[in-house]
Order: C-alpha cells, then structure tokens, then sequence
C-alpha cells in the first residue's frame, strides 16, 4: 500500500538504505600484493546488489550528463582520451512521482571510445555509495588525509619509475588502476593527484 507522503521518494530512499545495509554488498574482486591480501566491490557488484532493491522500493534513476569534457593525450603508444562528466541522477518515486536529484562527477581515461562510459559508471558508483550510505573500507575522506598525504610525499620522495616494473606486472596479471593504487595504499604508499593519473597513464601504454 503506498503511504499518503507527497515526498515518497525520500522513504523510498530510506528503504534502499535499509535494504542495502542488511543484506550488503559482497567483496567478490580479490587483490594480492606480497603479505597483502584484501578484497574489493567493483561497478559491476553496485549494479548487481542495487538493481533488485531499487525495483523492489519503488525508486527509479534516470541519469542525464550535463557537462563533458574530453582531453587527448599523447603517449608512446598513442593517443589517450581523458574525460571527465558531470552527471545528474534522479531518484524518482513510482509512487507519487516525486524525486531527488543528485549530482555527481565521474573521470576516465582509454586509448578507445570507451572513456565517456567509463566516467558515466564512476559517476553512478559512487553516486549511489553516497546516496544510499553503501559502507566501503579505507579512508575516504579527504579532508582528513589530504595535508598528510603531502608531508608524506614530500618525505619519502616517491618516484613513480621506480615503481613503473611493478605496476607493469600488476597489469599484466589482470589488475588495473584502482586496484593497484589500493594496493600501494594498503602498503603505506600515499598518493597525489599526479601520482595516480601517471599510473593511468602506464595503465594505457600498456
């Protein structure tokens, strides 16, 4: 029975929330680094797990990208098209009609057409890790580790051809991007701006 609430969506939204958090979102994606051993969701598992639940609660999301910009680098393998979108998402009621709309930026980088897509599925991942509070481990936060990253950089020196061999043979072994820069986070390495768009870039020459 629908309840008499001319805002549906916002308890819509509560029940995903409530929905998710029982039943959770599985670690299937595994990643091995040496001693380091740690399991991580993917895109894929946001879509698999929320897909149901937001049937089940009435709650549709009708995405729309209202701004894309695309800039193309040149490597030594050729040319790589780095795009980055901002996305708007709304969550609408069957019920009542009503809806929320979130906004959110997503960025990609691929030698292909497979760019725009990519930033697209960022943007609704982590647009529905906020949205409906879906836990993640690791600090997130930047604000709490953003001037501490910085200390750190400037204190060990990091190079990142020194750690080109190693992220070579990560992504020889099926890796990409973000599961190794968890690793080398998970290892005590902290990371700046730079420091991960080059490996991106060593992602793509490969």
């Amino acid at each position: 029975m629908a309840e008499n609430n001319e805002n549906h969506v916002y308890s819509a939204i509560n029940k995903v929330m409530r929905d998710i958090g029982i039943e959770g979102i599985a670690k299937d994606n595994k990643v091995e680094f040496g001693a380091t051993k740690f399991k991580f969701r993917g895109i894929d598992d946001i879509y698999n797990a929320l897909s149901p639940i937001i049937a089940k609660n009435d709650l549709v999301i009708v995405s729309r990208c209202i701004e894309r910009e695309c800039v193309e680098r040149t490597t030594g393998k050729g040319i790589v098209f780095y795009v980055t979108v901002k996305m708007e998402f709304d969550l609408i009621s069957s019920i009542d009609g009503s809806k929320h709309t979130a906004v959110m930026y997503g960025e990609a980088m691929d030698s292909g057409d497979k760019a725009t897509n990519k930033a697209m599925s960022a943007a609704y991942k982590y647009m529905a890790m906020q949205v409906f509070c879906i836990p993640t481990e690791g600090d997130n936060d930047a604000d709490a580790t953003v001037h501490e990253v910085k200390q750190e950089n400037e204190k060990r020196g990091f190079d990142i051809n020194k750690h080109k061999a190693r992220i070579i043979s990560h992504l020889k072994e099926g890796k990409n991007h973000d599961a190794i820069i968890a690793l080398m986070k998970k290892n005590g390495i902290s990371l700046s701006a730079k420091d991960i768009v080059d490996i991106k870039k060593i992602e793509v020459e490969q």
